[in-house]
């Protein structure tokens, strides 16, 4: 379906594009300002969950085409089961990241927060813009937007750490678009003739025609080029932090918390690895990923990165330090997933793969976004960074790291929890695909998951405190900051209990 039938589709864009520049006109007026947070939040929520029936029933609601550039080549929006699940995080957790930046820019007096404000909405604005992308081209425009606006929100602290942490995330982010991307963006139109997602065949894509052949002679008598053309786009969505382009994130931690929350489980790396889904699930498909052996090096890649990031996580006493390396690690469990899907003989789409990987994108957003909310929590309260100096502090914060440890469940993957639902389909992805490495590097993970989180909660509350720290000064954070935290770690809970909120979509989207 096309043009004005479904034009209501463009409600929740029109109403994050809106919200930033209301931020600005109330500047002055900060609960007002916070307000039209709040309010854009829930209208764009509202706009994309009321498509929720029709995309469970299968359908494709869209494209609406709203500008031509070029023939084959226009800004695009459609809404199907794998679009709206990022659809739908986006604007819900910016919700409960508004509350929590009330809470935390206000206790500690950080300044320009109009401007702070401004960009978040305006990443939020991109992030939802990815999410309904109907084409290449449209994904790539919004996909820059979020790069934009979130380096001031990276460089908020205007220190010599702050500005050099936010010039190698737009370097790296930025430089790797302009070097892959584009060029994997040309290519496709070249060898397809148009940028347009296959939103209707996960098996096929865009390269290979229903009854199997391939579109275009220039890719039949050079399949290389195909081969190439997928490498650019993985190396050009660098937000997916897959090794070595991945330098960015812990780097962009000098950023306040709320913005490392938008960058790992809202905006940013969830844009990295939804792009990758989204390009290798309905551009490429499950034959093509086959047939040109792109599914196991991906995969591979990316089990190094799980295992790697775990590593290099364990040795990090900075809190923020090590979720970053936890994340690096976390967001490779979604490419693992869709990477397998062209692993089965014959071509057919891995689906117990598949389905894990795309859960994890849902079940990772509401872990991580906790625990970032705990760091920063802590960090209002205490002004503690080291994971060494937290001995006793659940005695104080109980609401704090509770909620922190019930999230490190998810990153483990221990029922029953959301995280264990997503690793148990992605493990069994791995052994129907006959894949013992990547089943080893997956069982190994979760071994080092628990080996970087689990002392984090058993300091906090089994270790004795050091009588020079004076525990006893601290208390709470804000209840605005508090009360986020602990909703988003029920909330993983609760996606273990009830995996279907996210698996009738997925399972739409397969069909």
């Amino acid at each position: 379906m096309t043009g004005t039938e479904n034009s209501g589709l463009l409600l929740p864009l029109a109403v994050t594009l809106a919200a930033p520049f209301l931020i600005l006109l109330t500047g002055k007026k900060p609960n007002v300002r916070e307000g039209v947070s709040f309010g854009a939040s829930a209208l764009a929520f509202i706009g994309v969950a009321r498509y929720i029936p029709e995309v469970i029933g299968g359908r494709v609601v869209g494209p609406v085409d709203l500008f031509h550039i070029l023939p084959g080549v226009t800004v695009s929006f459609c809404l199907d089961g794998l679009g709206i699940i990022f659809a739908l995080i986006a604007p819900f957790l910016w919700c409960f990241a508004t509350s929590y930046n009330i809470g935390y820019m206000r206790s500690l007096k950080e300044h320009a927060q109009t401007r702070y404000y401004f960009c978040f909405a305006a990443a939020i604005f991109g992030a939802l813009g990815v999410a309904m992308s109907a084409n290449v081209f449209t994904l790539y425009l919004f996909y820059e937007i979020i790069s934009v606006f979130t380096y001031p929100l990276v460089a908020h602290h205007e220190d010599e750490e702050a500005v050099s942490g936010a010039r190698k995330y737009l370097v790296y982010l930025m430089g790797t678009s302009k070097l892959f991307l584009l060029p994997a963006m040309g290519l496709t139109y070249v060898l397809v003739g148009n940028l347009d997602f296959n939103l209707t065949d996960m098996v096929h894509g865009v390269f290979v025609k229903a009854d199997g052949s391939y579109r275009t002679a220039a890719a039949a008598a050079n399949p290389w080029l195909i081969q190439l053309t997928y490498v650019l786009f993985i190396a050009g969505l660098a937000k997916a932090a897959l090794m070595p382009f991945h330098n960015w994130l812990p780097s962009a931690m000098v950023a306040p918390t709320p913005v490392s929350a938008l960058l790992h489980a809202v905006a940013v790396v969830k844009a990295g690895v939804f792009s990758v889904s989204r390009v290798i699930l309905s551009a490429f498909g499950s034959q093509t990923m086959h047939d040109f052996g792109l599914s196991l090096p991906t995969a591979y890649v990316a089990a190094f990165t799980i295992v790697a990031a775990s590593l290099i996580a364990l040795t990090k006493d900075d809190l923020k330090a090590r979720l970053a390396y936890s994340t690096v690690s976390q967001l490779s469990y979604v490419v693992i997933g869709v990477a397998l899907i062209g692993s089965l003989e014959g071509g057919a789409a891995n689906s117990q793969a598949v389905q894990g990987g795309l859960l994890h994108i849902g079940h990772h957003a509401f872990g991580k976004i906790t625990l970032f909310f705990g760091a920063g929590a802590i960090y209002v309260a205490t002004h503690l960074k080291a994971i060494s100096k937290m001995n006793g502090l659940g005695r104080r914060l109980p609401w704090t790291f509770g909620a922190f440890a019930l999230a490190s469940l998810t990153m483990i993957g221990l029922p029953p929890v959301a995280g264990f639902v997503s690793k148990w389909y992605l493990l069994n992805g791995a052994m129907g695909a006959g894949q013992i490495i990547l089943l080893a590097a997956l069982l190994t993970s979760t071994i080092l998951n628990a080996g970087y989180f689990v002392p984090i909660f058993y300091r906090a509350f089994f270790l004795k405190p050091d009588p020079e720290a004076h525990i006893e000064e601290y208390g709470e954070a804000p209840w605005s900051m508090v009360l986020p935290l602990v909703f988003t770690s029920v909330v993983s809970l609760l996606l273990g209990l009830y995996p279907q909120v996210f698996q009738n979509f997925i399972q739409a989207f397969m069909r």
